[in-house]
């Protein structure tokens, strides 16, 4: 990943060094995945787009682009396009803006005009959503709109009827209601995004009579991370975990040297309430599912009592994994995302000291670590790279760190048994392994874009899609939710195949990592050898096409009793007969019982 293209970085150098980084971005051997992007402009888009594509690739998604003509969003969309159907969009970006509000009410008009002009406008804007969605049936990304540069009505043009400012405000709620009943259908908020940047500066008139650009030129990196914070986000290029350092970063102070009682930490000092606030804003995001651990060189009693200091709001149980010890923070880094089962690019380091983030980012395997600042500022710094953007908030993401910390319940419990077997069968597991049911949708997509070591071959899939091959005769699917005594870890496979005549062809089997080695790959096994009996299906064919990430899975269908019929380049082709006296794999697992 290149430094500069995390926050905050220099909006002036990206635009003056856009090709020199995206040449480095291009030679830096990373695997990437490959979407198409449309890009439906009601203004110009050249530099969003060239821009766009370097935190893309920052991402690890390589896009290729399709542009609208000027101000062609809507004809576009409503329309259709011939070029734009060939291009086969994986993702549509409306970028618009306040310039594209057409019918704005009269100054002085009554407030049933201005309500009519809303419905109008916003039925212009819904009219393409549905019928791009209708003939591309991908994920839309459409801004909101930012203030007007200038009020007439003063402060009370966020008030009356007829103001513009009100009227930017219940259409950008129009909007929202719109994306919170719609899957695959996301904001980019445009609206705090030229707030943070600066209203006058981001609405600069001089940008848009002289070039037709909607924003000032030197906006367009904020609005281009900001978007491609979206795109990643759907493709599961988020990250998962906080690792975080403890002296002057949780607290103020050493606490190995100035005893517990003594940190900056609450309400008696102002910079004890800025960790306070800090440690606020990190347990709120411990609550919609991001991972907590600790990397500190410390003591580990001292580290522990640290935490349990009366004024902080995060306690040792807050977190899966403390490493407080005098290790290279590297290598710990690189034991916790082994101890999580993650890989190292899902961590986020966070650490005061400069000389401990260098070393991390030079050998962490792609973990980040950014330039947090100043305690005041470690907030806003996290915010703003958007390391864990929200586009779906499911209850598997909410639950996450009791799944993490129940994995590590299970680990220890490991321990006791010298019989591997023995183990598993004290775990007392249950799964769920059926076709696809509507209550998982959102989740099996999910999933879909997330998994990458256990992926076969990293087939992405849109919620839509997903329905589409529940509803479709000739494709079998499967999900698998598994518990045991510890609790419940949700969906964690899915496989999908498509039957013609007396084979199936597997287009997608993945597997969360977090219930490797506990024979789930082996029951989904069982139970689709079980339905392609009842379809008649004598034959399934497998194929594995290699990635960066996905090595682990290599042999899986050597190991499940398939024979290897072709490779090309690493590509490999695997056939399974099913025979009338198949063996059930799974020995330790009871299903949909």
């Amino acid at each position: 990943m290149l430094k500069e293209l995390e926050y905050p970085f220099d909006n002036e150098l990206i635009l003056k060094k856009s090709k020199k980084m995206k040449k480095l971005l291009l030679s830096d051997g990373s695997g990437r995945i490959k979407k198409n992007i449309a890009v439906l402009g009601g203004s110009t888009t050249h530099d969003i787009v060239r821009i766009l594509e370097l935190f893309l690739l920052n991402h690890g998604i390589e896009p290729l682009f399709y542009e609208s003509e000027f101000g062609q969003y809507w004809e576009d969309a409503v329309f259709g396009n011939e070029a734009l159907t060939a291009f086969s969009p994986d993702i549509i970006y409306f970028h618009t803006s306040n310039r594209n509000i057409t019918f704005w009410p009269e100054t002085g008009g009554s407030a049933q005009d201005a309500e009519k002009l809303l419905d109008r406008q916003f039925g212009h804007f819904k009219e393409a959503w549905e019928k791009a969605r209708e003939r591309w049936k991908c994920p839309i990304i459409q801004n909101n709109m930012e203030y007007p540069f200038y009020r007439l009505l003063g402060n009370q043009d966020c008030v009356m009827a007829s103001g513009r400012t009100a009227f930017v405000n219940r259409l950008n709620a129009r909007f929202a209601e719109y994306a919170g009943g719609h899957e695959d259908f996301f904001i980019n908020d445009i609206n705090y995004q030229s707030a943070v940047f600066g209203l006058d500066a981001w609405s600069d008139p001089f940008y848009w009579h002289m070039y037709k650009y909607a924003l000032n030129l030197k906006a367009v990196p904020w609005l281009a991370h900001n978007a491609a914070n979206i795109i990643k986000s759907i493709y599961g290029k988020n990250k998962k975990s906080l690792v975080l350092d403890l002296d002057n970063t949780l607290w103020g102070g050493v606490v190995g040297d100035d005893g517990v009682e003594n940190l900056e930490l609450g309400p008696e000092t102002s910079m004890g309430q800025v960790f306070a606030e800090f440690q606020s804003y990190v347990k709120h995001l411990k609550n919609i599912g991001i991972v907590l651990n600790i990397d500190s060189k410390n003591e580990e009693e001292n580290a522990l009592a640290g935490l349990n200091h009366p004024d902080g709001l995060l306690k040792p149980e807050d977190f899966i994994v403390i490493k407080a010890n005098w290790e290279p923070k590297d290598q710990n880094i690189l034991t916790i995302s082994r101890e999580m089962n993650v890989l190292p690019d899902s961590l986020v380091f966070v650490d005061d000291n400069p000389a401990e983030r260098e070393i991390v980012r030079a050998n962490g395997q792609g973990a980040a670590a950014p330039e947090i600042g100043t305690p005041e500022q470690y907030i806003r710094v996290l915010d703003h790279n958007g390391y864990f953007e929200v586009t779906s908030l499911s209850e598997d993401d909410q639950k996450r760190n009791e799944m993490y910390r129940a994995n590590a319940m299970r680990s220890q419990q490991q321990e006791a048994f010298a019989d591997y077997g023995q183990y598993l069968d004290s775990l007392d597991m249950h799964a769920v392994i059926l076709p696809f049911e509507p209550l998982y949708m959102a989740r099996i997509a999910q999933l879909t874009n997330k998994s990458n070591q256990f992926n076969l071959t990293t087939r992405r899939y849109t919620q839509p899609e997903i329905e589409e091959a529940a509803r479709d005769r000739d494709q079998i699917t499967l999900y698998g939710k598994l518990m045991d005594k510890f609790g419940d870890n949700g969906v964690v496979s899915v496989v999908i195949g498509r039957v013609a005549e007396k084979e199936l062809h597997v287009d997608l089997w993945l597997m969360s990592c977090r219930v490797l080695k506990r024979d789930m790959e082996y029951a989904m096994m069982d139970e689709l050898v079980n339905m392609c009996r009842q379809r008649g299906i004598q034959y399934i064919y497998g194929y594995y096409y290699p990635t960066a990430k996905n090595g682990m899975v290599k042999n899986f269908y050597r190991l499940q009793g398939f024979d290897e019929i072709e490779d090309k380049d690493g590509n490999t082709a695997w056939r399974f007969a099913i025979s009338e006296n198949y063996e059930k794999k799974n020995k330790h697992i009871c299903v949909n019982q």
